[in-house]
């Protein structure tokens, strides 16, 4: 929808039949965006339980199905109510991110978790920075008049919808985790019973709670999610606002950037973060430790966002070049705390409650991006009809607002909140 901004006169299609000013797309994207989220929010614990029963592989092969399925069919969205459906499907048959997690860990010794967690947090990051930008490109592809003109949106969804069919046929290959461990848990579980028969203390009972339940009062997985979700929701604010701000006119304290514009920002910056989490953070990791790298990704980010107003002020080159390195340095500095927080979920949990503490994880995240792209559409909306208010204009408050979320995940990382495992205890900046 961004895209049309810069185009004129959205057709009916291009609309979803809702769209009656520039100025309102901000709003009803947003719940686009929040119907997927809302749809994960409800299943990511019971896909979580399905895989520490029945496997990592089977619920992978299951979601990518699905989202192969309702991922063609949002492309082909004639109305606003088509488009929410699908993407609420798309969102509650999505299964595989939290589990997903629990397989890297699973398939990486403990000296290469951080590794393999920073390319699970690269990857989405990556396809959330570059998808978009795909997606402008391929929409403007054809005239209005033929069929993907029509619909600007199934290309985009067609393209990934065979990536999707692709990634299907190579998890034949893929192997399964959970069995790994089977022998070493019954040979514990026989111990623990001896032990639990021995002792027959309520200490040792509580200690060794695997129900579900008891991963709620797991404070140090509890407080590692609080974090995540924290992050999660300012970094969905900000990729909802950055692509509609960039290309707003500077009148309403835009950039007046094009699609191709804004593309190419979010393709220097997806590059980027690729480079920096797979080469960068974990050398990073092991000199500062997991908080104490995650303060000061949390210190440059609040610095960064404030920046942001001030650079519409900037001559094109400049500003061009200035929106390059402060849109990849925000982004790197999402995808550290996140990876982080990753590495302490998993640090908190057994194997066997791994994938249902990630889908907690992923619920409680989802929850949290249901209302971060309605909330930020609606504070777009806003700002742009706020421009010339008394006390800091639209856009100002905007990025000052996303700053605040950004301080909060800041006082999160110190104690008494944030609760850490031996293994994460290492770096701390308390």
């Amino acid at each position: 929808m961004g895209a049309e901004r810069s185009r004129g006169e959205a057709t009916p299609i291009r609309d979803l039949h809702i769209a009656k000013r520039v100025e309102d797309i901000g709003f009803y994207a947003g719940f686009v965006g929040a119907a997927y989220m809302l749809g994960r929010t409800l299943t990511s614990i019971i896909w979580g339980i399905l895989a520490d029963r029945i496997g990592r592989k089977p619920v992978i092969v299951i979601t990518i199905f699905s989202m192969l399925v309702f991922n063609t069919l949002f492309g082909l969205s004639m109305h606003y109510w088509m488009a929410i459906a699908t993407r609420f499907f798309l969102g509650f048959l999505h299964g595989s991110l939290g589990t997903i997690r629990a397989y890297a860990v699973e398939v990486c010794r403990p000296e290469h978790h951080a590794v393999g967690l920073s390319l699970v947090s690269t990857s989405w990051a990556v396809a959330l920075i570059i998808g978009p930008a795909i997606g402008g490109y391929l929409a403007q592809l054809f005239p209005m008049n033929s069929f993907f003109g029509r619909f600007p949106y199934f290309l985009p969804s067609l393209c990934m919808s065979v990536l999707y069919f692709l990634i299907l046929i190579s998890c034949i290959w893929l192997p399964e985790t959970l069995h790994m461990h089977r022998l070493e848990k019954r040979e514990d579980q026989a111990t623990d019973l001896l032990m639990a028969h021995l002792s027959n203390s309520e200490d040792f009972v509580r200690k060794h709670n695997t129900s579900t339940w008891s991963l709620f009062k797991n404070w140090p997985l509890m407080s590692s999610i609080i974090l995540f979700c924290i992050t999660c929701f300012d970094d969905m604010a900000y990729l909802e606002i950055f692509p509609l701000w960039a290309e707003s006119n500077k009148k309403y304290g835009g950039l007046g950037f094009s699609t191709e514009d804004v593309g190419n920002v979010l393709l220097v910056t997806g590059s980027g973060v690729l480079l920096y989490q797979t080469f960068v953070y974990p050398c990073i990791i092991k000199v500062l430790g997991l908080i104490n790298t995650s303060c000061v990704a949390a210190i440059l980010s609040m610095m960064l966002l404030l920046t942001y107003p001030p650079m519409a002020n900037l001559s094109k080159p400049w500003l061009y070049c200035a929106m390059n390195i402060a849109s990849l340095l925000k982004n790197n500095c999402v995808a550290t705390i996140v990876t982080c927080s990753f590495i302490l979920q998993n640090n908190s949990v057994p194997q066997d409650q791994r994938a249902t503490a990630n889908g907690i994880a992923t619920t409680l995240m989802s929850f949290s991006k249901t209302f971060a792209p309605a909330g930020a559409g609606i504070m777009f909306s806003w700002a742009q009809k706020h421009q010339h208010a008394f006390f800091i204009p639209g856009d100002q408050i905007l990025f000052f607002l996303l700053a605040m979320v950004v301080f909060v995940e800041f006082i999160c990382t110190f104690k008494p909140f944030l609760a850490m495992t031996k293994e994460s205890s290492s770096g701390s900046c308390h």
